[in-house]
């Protein structure tokens, strides 16, 4: 028998699914009293080379309110060519192609290793990608510079027959026609006036005149002549595109003293909008918006253009003093829903040194499924190879990037769907295996995710039905299906299969199994995930009173203890790490506003719900590996105590990687030792931590921020900010504590919060 960790390791190499509990709790109430939810990670598109699609329709089950696919927890009989579907028990007959399976020739579908399995299926006529990019040009000459290049770049990137589209926007918005040879040719928008779907399509003419609709004919075929006038494969158009891009000037209207450009995004972005609602509505396509501050006129401002007046920081939102704040959130709001209903993706690229209203915009990249990517200027690396592996291919030379996704969930009868949290929209499909309770998008069992790519990851939270007094009857299995519809890059139209189980268990007799079956990190992640959920609408305290309260009351189910006896608690292996974890998410950006404007958090939130397990505790706890003449580079605890003078640390926050030479270093490398001959191994010891850095920087979407710092430097805030602060100033002079630095906090260190968490756990009070 595989230890669970391995277990736990197949199970996510292949369905790219982890839970919570591997064990289920066999009712209501003890599910309920082991605190964490019964939950899951779930990496629909999660790549797999060792999985060739198949050519074939799945196999549905014929009840009408079921339609489950075949799968390998069927029983099948082969002789009478019947399957009882594992969720309804309904008895179905094997379509004909199927006449020829036995136990020795079975169909992929029922084979175990294919409990995740991906079918091509041909409706209708394929639709090429299409890419349409909303530029803003209210840019400092360099950026746009950069910016031009960078788009120029792109179209080298993209499949021949991809439709691209430009729109740019500054005081007013352009929309290019790139169907006319040698002049260039725009519709001119005014920036402040709020337009329909319907007007902008009558105004660029994409609305043709309605011919009447003779009786028992079909209606006719949209006719894509009219929007290809804005539309254009890049095989026909990349010289006059490269040339329109060449020749994009500065916004032209002039910016008196002491006020900012205007900025008409909220427009720029409802035209887009609309473009393609009108045009190609329920097709992959992904709007590109690249803006350099923030909107200052029409619908959609966030700030007014005086300069005096500074964009809202968190204490003014606090303050209910962000004018604009609400009516922007609920603009964007719209136009996010807008494009999600038509499968549009909208990626927000925002690079300026002040904000520019992301906090107000998240939601059309939250709710589509969309990038956001954040920095400081388009002539930056941090933007360039973002930018450039956004197009990256897969080991098939295929685009890492599918589109219009609809993902379905069916769960056993003992089951139901709470919720979802992740890059998603609700698609309000009541049924029976709905709960109640809802917990992040809830009261469906469906949703659509516009953009996904093979890291986008869901978090996914259920609950058990059955009654404490009629429980789950023991050695049953629960099983819950994955149905990930969804547009390739290749425009097929592919729909993946996962279909999982787990065992019940009695929470009475057999805790312990439950207690084994326990995925610390999953589970860490998942309540993360519910904690930055609630912290969107509640207060940020409120949220961390209620990520304490549960993780006492963890404390309290599973760690042995006498009680009133701090020194005697103890927790098991499988929960050991739990704590720490809560520890440094209490801490990180994600709960914690202080130091951070709302952009930013919004930024870090946004990556957290959408990136798989490893990359999420990668943000919650931050990786330390310290080099050194003693030995090979090691991962070290990341607390004060492994800041020593004479190593060089190396910090992945995800979205910072630090480099942190410790004193001593740092003077040799200022002496210059590492250009003499006899002091080689100090420059391999220099040069190790940058290229392990190299490796990580060539990798990750988006880009991490690269700091290369020393001891005292200024830059240091960034590692020991994060560090566990085990000595400060106020304990620096305790006896016998001569290793570390002292990092100046009031911060309470893991050692203290450890010790509240006993005493709590522990106490006849509580």
């Amino acid at each position: 028998m595989a230890t669970y960790q391995e277990f736990i390791q197949q199970n996510e190499d292949r369905d790219g699914v982890r839970f919570s509990w591997n064990v289920w709790p066999s009712s209501r109430l003890e599910a309920t009293k082991m605190v964490v939810p019964l939950a899951c990670l779930f990496t629909p598109l999660k790549e797999r080379p060792d999985l060739p699609p198949v050519q074939y329709e799945p196999v549905l089950c014929s009840r009408p309110t079921c339609k489950a696919v075949l799968n390998p927890l069927c029983q099948v009989d082969y002789r009478a060519k019947l399957w009882a579907c594992n969720f309804c028990y309904q008895r179905n007959q094997f379509p004909p192609a199927y006449a020829g399976i036995s136990e020795g020739n079975q169909p992929a579908e029922l084979m175990p290793q294919f409990s995740t399995i991906e079918y091509i299926v041909q409706h209708g006529p394929q639709t090429p990608l299409i890419f349409l990019y909303v530029v803003d040009t209210c840019l400092e000459e360099e950026d746009l510079q950069a910016l031009k290049e960078s788009l120029q770049m792109s179209l080298s990137l993209l499949p021949p027959n991809a439709l691209v589209g430009l729109i740019t926007f500054g005081r007013m918005v352009q929309v290019y026609e790139l169907s006319c040879d040698g002049i260039s040719k725009s519709y001119v928008f005014r920036g402040t006036k709020d337009l329909s779907g319907k007007q902008i399509q009558e105004m660029l003419g994409l609305t043709k005149p309605a011919a009447p609709v003779q009786q028992g004919r079909p209606a006719q075929p949209q006719d894509h002549s009219v929007s290809s006038r804005f539309l254009q494969p890049v095989h026909k158009i990349d010289m006059n595109l490269t040339d329109l891009l060449c020749e994009l000037q500065r916004d032209p209207w002039p910016v008196p003293q002491g006020k900012r450009p205007l900025r008409s995004t909220g427009i720029a972005l409802s035209i887009a909008v609309g473009l393609l609602e009108g045009t190609f509505p329920n097709t992959g396509a992904r709007i590109m918006l690249f803006t350099g501050g923030p909107p200052t006129q029409g619908p959609g401002m966030v700030v007014g253009d005086e300069l005096k007046t500074p964009i809202r920081s968190w204490h003014d939102i606090e303050k209910d003093n962000a004018r604009y704040l609400k009516k922007a959130t609920k603009y964007y709001d719209a136009l996010a829903n807008r494009s999600a209903v038509n499968g549009h993706c909208i990626d927000i690229y925002a690079f300026a040194l002040d904000q520019t209203g992301l906090l107000e915009m998240k939601c059309c990249s939250n709710l589509t499924g969309g990038h956001i990517v954040m920095g400081d200027s388009f002539n930056t690396s941090l933007f360039k190879q973002t930018y450039q592996r956004v197009f990256t291919k897969d080991y098939n030379g295929e685009f890492r990037m599918a589109f219009g996704g609809e993902l379905e969930v069916k769960t056993s009868r003992e089951l139901k769907i709470s919720g979802a949290i992740g890059p998603c929209v609700s698609l309000n499909a009541k049924g029976p295996c709905v709960s109640e309770n809802e917990m992040g998008l809830g009261g469906t069992s469906q949703w659509k995710i516009c953009g996904i790519n093979p890291f986008t990851t869901l978090g996914m939270y259920f609950e058990v039905v059955n009654q404490h007094n009629a429980p789950v009857p023991q050695g049953g299995r629960g099983a819950i299906q994955f149905i990930t519809q969804y547009q390739h890059s290749s425009t097929q139209k592919r729909i993946r299969v996962t279909t999982v189980a787990r065992n019940w268990a009695d929470a009475q007799s057999q805790i312990q199994h439950i207690e084994a079956a326990f995925d610390q990190e999953a589970a860490a992640v998942l309540m993360a995930r519910l904690g930055v959920f609630r912290a969107e609408s509640e207060e940020g305290p409120d949220v961390l009173r209620w990520l304490d309260r549960q993780l006492i009351r963890l404390c309290q189910k599973f760690g042995q203890f006498h009680k009133d006896d701090p020194n005697s608690f103890r927790l098991s292996e499988s929960f050991s790490l739990y704590p720490q974890f809560m520890f440094h998410l209490r801490r990180s950006p994600f709960l914690q506003v202080f130091n951070n404007s709302p952009d930013e958090s919004s930024y870090y939130r946004h990556h957290f719900v959408r990136q798989d397990l490893t990359q999420s505790l990668i943000m919650i706890q931050p990786i330390l590996y310290s080099y050194s003449f003693y030995g090979p580079p090691e991962p070290v605890l990341l607390d004060s105590s492994s800041i020593l003078p004479d190593r060089i640390l190396l910090m992945d926050t995800f979205f910072q990687l630090v480099i942190y030479h410790g004193e001593t270093i740092a003077q040799w490398r200022k002496a210059g030792y590492q250009e003499m001959a006899e002091y080689e191994n100090f420059k391999q010891l220099l040069q190790a931590p940058l290229d392990d850095a190299q490796e990580i920087l060539q990798t990750r979407f988006p880009m991490p921020r690269y700091v290369d710092t020393e001891h005292g430097g200024s830059q240091a805030r960034f590692l020991l900010s994060k560090v566990n602060p085990s000595q400060t100033h106020n304990n620096l002079y305790a006896w016998g504590q001569e290793t570390g630095a002292p990092i100046l906090t009031d911060d309470v260190s893991l050692q203290v919060f450890m010790d509240h968490l006993k005493k709590l756990a522990v106490s006849s009070a509580s």
